[in-house]
């Protein structure tokens, strides 16, 4: 049986896979997990019932799944501050803020509105590793928590936490934004009300689009995985810089002055190297995922900055932020973890921290995105082969090989399984656009000989 939690909680098409009963299941079993141990005799000793903050991003279906999650938590004793709709780093934040004993957030992030998702978050507003995930999972079933009388959890709402959020956003900034022109494409989904009152608040002159959700138009056409229109807003408008979040917030996207994508690879470089320039980058050390671009690498190592790489995935990002106690890390899709202000990828924040150094320098987006030089990387999602065997396979390894002695130090080769499907990533960078899709070409159709599975 597949595993229940996915990369970043539970998700599915609403309604079907993720259904009312499955939410009010997995509230009750979280809570039976996260209410055990030291925290919860305290919490005994100290005569008051746990506490979780509850929110989503505004699909329709979020509505019925919070109903349902709240009951499942209020049932088993747990209070619940219902926080409405608010970005999913809004929701780690206030967790750790008001030191709620864990959180759900109800949201399938950048997919589309049909989709959606649950994430539970542990105190101190952040992510559960597998194994607690797995305990929950394991609870499904199972014997709930069943107080009565006031030993049942109440449900209230949260009045002032989006307030609380946008003060703590505009605190964390070094300066303020005055003088520049910012165009805040929400993705119609959980920054829509967060996002521009923050820009306008820290100085910024804002203009809106994709912030009218109506439960439905949730990332479609907008936002981080859409950047067309606000390509098209950034010029229309003549203005200094674009910022695109996707629909729960945690991604940060950004547009120069002339239409061209800032991803996430150069976004970390700008705030790596300030950050290093003001001496708050913890042992001048960046953290990035295997995905990340080759310029990135370069450019981080003539500036002195080190890089360390993990898994894809932002939870083993943070993970390797934590072990370390190290400040900036994230993916190339544009989840950036600033450690100091943030228990997770954070959109508002990274975007704010990115116009705070155009502000700061004077310099323009694209100046500033010059630190480093995008390599040309391909991408082949090679389908229908045994990905388990990849590691194993002696032809694979020495066609990787030969592919990297050709490269040199001009390029690099990376063969990733998929995680959840029958299927093997095969990602190539090199200094040429056709030297990229020449390897990567070749790699794929040796891993599709390889390993194909029996039609």
């Amino acid at each position: 049986m597949p595993r229940l939690f996915g990369t970043d909680g539970v998700r599915g098409l609403a309604n079907r896979e993720l259904t009312a009963d499955l939410a009010l299941g997995l509230a009750q079993a979280a809570a039976a997990v996260l209410t055990q141990g030291r925290h919860a005799d305290e919490l005994r000793a100290a005569g008051r019932r746990p506490v979780a903050v509850v929110a989503r991003d505004p699909r329709v279906s979020g509505e019925f799944l919070t109903s349902a999650v709240a009951a499942g938590l209020a049932s088993s004793g747990v209070d619940v501050l219902d926080a409405g709709v608010i970005p999913t780093p809004a929701t780690a934040f206030l967790i750790d803020s008001i030191h709620a004993d864990f959180g759900v957030m109800i949201s399938a992030s950048h997919n589309p509105a049909p989709d959606n998702g649950i994430k539970f978050f542990s105190f101190g507003g952040t992510k559960l590793p597998d194994e607690v995930e797995d305990r929950i999972e394991s609870y499904l079933g199972k014997q709930k928590l069943a107080p009565i009388g006031g030993g049942v959890g109440r449900i209230r709402r949260f009045s002032d936490a989006e307030d609380r959020y946008v003060v703590h956003l505009l605190g964390t900034l070094p300066n303020r934004l005055d003088g520049l022109h910012v165009v805040l494409d929400c993705a119609h989904g959980a920054a829509a009300g967060v996002s521009p009152e923050t820009f306008r608040d820290a100085g910024a002159k804002v203009t809106v689009i994709g912030a009218d959700p109506d439960g439905m138009n949730i990332n479609d056409g907008v936002g981080s995985t859409h950047l067309e229109q606000l390509q098209a807003a950034v010029l229309e408008h003549g203005a200094d810089v674009g910022i695109a979040h996707d629909g729960d917030a945690d991604r940060c996207l950004a547009v120069d002055a002339e239409g061209n994508v800032v991803d996430g690879d150069r976004i970390m470089a700008i705030l790596a190297v300030s950050m290093h320039e003001r001496g708050v980058l913890t042992d001048d050390t960046l953290v990035v995922t295997v995905m990340s671009n080759l310029g990135l690498r370069r450019a981080m190592a003539e500036r002195g900055i080190r890089v360390i790489e993990t898994k894809v995935g932002d939870r083993y990002v943070l993970e390797a932020l934590s072990a370390d106690g190290l400040a900036l890390g994230g993916e190339q899709s544009g989840h950036v973890i600033m450690t100091e202000f943030a228990t997770t990828g954070d959109g508002v924040l990274t975007g704010l921290h990115l116009v705070a150094e155009m502000a700061r320098t004077g310099k323009t987006l694209a100046e500033l995105a010059s630190v480093m030089t995008v390599y040309p990387q391909v991408l082949v999602n090679v389908r229908g082969v045994d990905h388990h065997a990849l590691s194993d396979d002696d032809v694979i390894a020495a066609a990787v090989a030969a592919a990297e002695a050709e490269l040199g130090d001009t390029g690099r080769v990376l063969l990733r399984p998929s995680g959840t499907e029958p299927m093997v990533r095969v990602m190539v960078e090199a200094s040429e656009q056709e030297t990229a899709e020449r390897h990567s070409a070749t790699l794929a159709e040796v891993v599709r000989e390889r390993l194909a599975l029996p039609a």
